[in-house]
C-alpha cells in the first residue's frame, strides 16, 4: 500500500484514502481522524473521568451547566457549548439550543403531525430537534 505525507502549513488538514472497499483499515482511518486526540474530563460529584467524543450520545445543557450523555452516566463537563461545537468531530449536530447529538448514538426519529422531529437515542434519553436547526439536520441525515 502506497502512503503520503505532505507538511504544508497553508493548507487545512484533510485525510484522503483510496481503497476498493470498505474494511477494517478504512474503518480504523475513518474512527481515527473522528477521534482527533480530542479529549473530556467529565465530573461525577468529585470524581473526574476521562471521556473520548466516541463515546458520547450527547452534551445538553440543564441548570446553565453542561453534561455529557454516555450510556450509562451523566457526567458535567467544564465548558461551553458552542466551544464543543467547534471542537467535535463531524458526527455531532446541533439539534437544538441546548443539545448536540453524536449522529451514531440515534436510535430513531419520531414526527408529529405538528410536523415536529423528536430524537430518541440508544440509551433512552428524548430530546427534539429545533425548526431552526431541523433543515440542517435532515441535510446531514440524508433524509431530504
Amino acid at each position: 500500500m502506497k502512503y503520503q505525507i505532505i507538511i504544508d502549513e497553508t493548507r487545512d488538514e484533510q485525510v484522503l484514502v483510496y481503497s476498493h472497499s470498505e474494511n477494517s483499515f478504512t474503518r480504523a482511518v475513518a474512527r481515527l481522524c473522528e477521534e482527533d486526540g480530542y479529549d473530556l474530563i467529565g465530573y461525577s460529584g468529585r470524581e473526574g473521568v476521562r471521556i473520548t467524543p466516541n463515546e458520547v450520545y450527547c452534551f445538553i445543557v440543564e441548570d446553565n451547566k453542561i453534561y455529557a450523555l454516555t450510556e450509562k452516566e451523566k457526567l458535567f463537563v467544564k465548558c461551553r457549548l458552542y466551544t464543543l461545537e467547534e471542537a467535535l468531530p463531524q458526527s455531532f449536530i446541533k439539534i437544538n439550543q441546548s443539545c448536540i447529538a453524536n449522529i451514531h448514538f440515534i436510535k430513531r426519529f419520531d414526527v408529529s403531525f405538528s410536523g415536529a422531529l423528536t430524537v430518541k437515542f440508544k440509551n433512552g434519553y428524548v430530546d427534539y430537534v429545533s425548526r431552526r436547526n431541523l433543515k440542517k439536520v435532515k441535510e446531514r441525515l440524508g433524509l431530504k
